[in-house]
């Protein structure tokens, strides 16, 4: 069974930090994070590929960085200067296996909180 699990969600001021890590039990070609709210569609935050090549929401705007541990199959979410808006559950996305491209998984969420 494939699986994702974030870590590193919580409950932090306005400005402060946050990192959220994922490890996959699979080697993925892509790892990353997409966060949604209640009611609203799912929006890319960012990822990263086994070579590094990143992309990032257009809300980021230079506040996160995103790295990776290939050999632990693991990403890493580095959020900077956040803000309310912000708050949000946040899924860890993988995509793309040895002989599968096109597969897809999600991780289980994990909520942040922005307070203001």
């Amino acid at each position: 069974q494939v699986q994702l699990v974030e870590s590193g969600g919580g409950l932090v001021q306005t400005g402060e930090s946050l990192r959220l890590s994922c490890t996959a039990n699979r080697n993925f070609n892509v790892l990353g994070f997409y966060r949604q709210s209640t009611g609203d569609q799912r929006e890319l935050v960012a990822y990263m590929t086994r070579g590094y090549r990143t992309n990032f929401g257009d809300f980021v705007k230079g506040r996160f960085t995103i790295s990776r541990d290939n050999a632990k199959n693991t990403v890493y979410l580095d959020m900077n200067n956040l803000e309310p808006q912000d708050s949000n559950v946040y899924y860890c996305w993988g995509k793309g296996l040895p002989g599968n491209h096109g597969f897809e998984a999600w991780g289980q969420g994990t909520r942040v909180t922005v307070s203001s």
